[in-house]
């Protein structure tokens, strides 16, 4: 049995949180061997970025710095919480748009 099959999609949950090519790797590792819990966090980390970039861009283009550094603040929270529940083993949702990212992109999985 190999180790991707052995940890129910952990390994696949944790790698995906290792920026957008640990991802996009952990969405490859994911198809070989589609499991729950891998599909929940791949789910979560590609709103991460995107709620990343965004929050960038609107922090970049306000000229205000003070609201660059707390749109970064907030989007490293979001990645430290899912990664975290992605060690432990859990399904649990980012504050705020964690359930949306599940519904919007039901079609990883």
């Amino acid at each position: 049995m190999s180790e991707t099959a052995s940890d129910n999609g952990k390994t696949v949950a944790i790698v995906a949180y290792l920026t957008l090519i640990g991802w996009i790797v952990a969405y490859i590792m994911h198809n070989n061997n589609k499991t729950e819990l891998g599909a929940y966090h791949l789910r979560q980390m590609l709103g991460i970025i995107l709620v990343g970039i965004a929050l960038n861009v609107i922090g970049v283009f306000s000229g205000i710095s003070i609201l660059f550094w707390i749109c970064r603040i907030a989007a490293i929270a979001l990645w430290a919480l899912g990664i975290i529940g992605a060690f432990n083993g859990e399904k649990k949702p980012v504050p705020v748009l964690g359930e949306q990212f599940q519904q919007w992109f039901k079609g990883i999985g």
